[in-house]
């Protein structure tokens, strides 16, 4: 998750990434999702990054802080580095579109093949219609929640089950 906060702030794509650090593209994808990386791969990116290897280790959190024996406060992480419930909030919502997005390629795929059995065994009845339909309002329904633009059972709703079940007000 650090890596791709430090990559993203400066505007880097996984390739360029790659380039600079000499890394594949492939072990980039892993660190950011959080597989562990290898020594060498970490001080690669510790020097693209110009940070401490044990800082790309660490997960961020939002309240670290580092207190020296005066009483000053140190910062071994980069103060930028932690990630906020905004961009946490942001990233997932991006996986969710991600996820929309795979899905519906997988959909075009699938039913395409399905039209084409169709049409190779029995053009007399196209029967893909049914599966095309059926499977096409779960794709609406995915986008729709992708998008947020209908989302029935999103954090909110939850929210006001827990609160209800609670006893309390809103």
């Amino acid at each position: 998750m650090i890596v791709r906060k430090l990559r993203l702030q400066r505007g880097w794509s996984q390739d360029h990434l790659s380039q600079i650090s000499g890394l594949s593209i492939r072990t980039i994808q892993r660190i950011e999702r959080g597989h562990n990386a290898g020594l060498e791969s970490l001080k690669s990116l510790a020097a693209v990054f110009e940070v401490q290897v044990t800082d790309l280790q660490k997960e961020p959190d939002m309240n670290e802080s580092n207190m020296n024996e005066s009483g000053i406060k140190t910062t071994k992480t980069p103060s930028d580095v932690s990630v906020s419930d905004e961009e946490s909030k942001v990233l997932a919502q991006v996986r969710e579109i991600k996820g929309f997005y795979s899905h519906l390629i997988t959909y075009t795929l699938v039913i395409s093949m399905l039209f084409v059995i169709n049409f190779v065994t029995d053009p007399s009845y196209i029967w893909a219609w049914w599966p095309a339909m059926g499977w096409g309002i779960g794709i609406v329904s995915h986008a729709l929640s992708a998008f947020e633009i209908m989302n029935f059972f999103g954090a909110d709703w939850e929210k006001k089950q827990v609160e209800k079940r609670l006893g309390r007000k809103l």
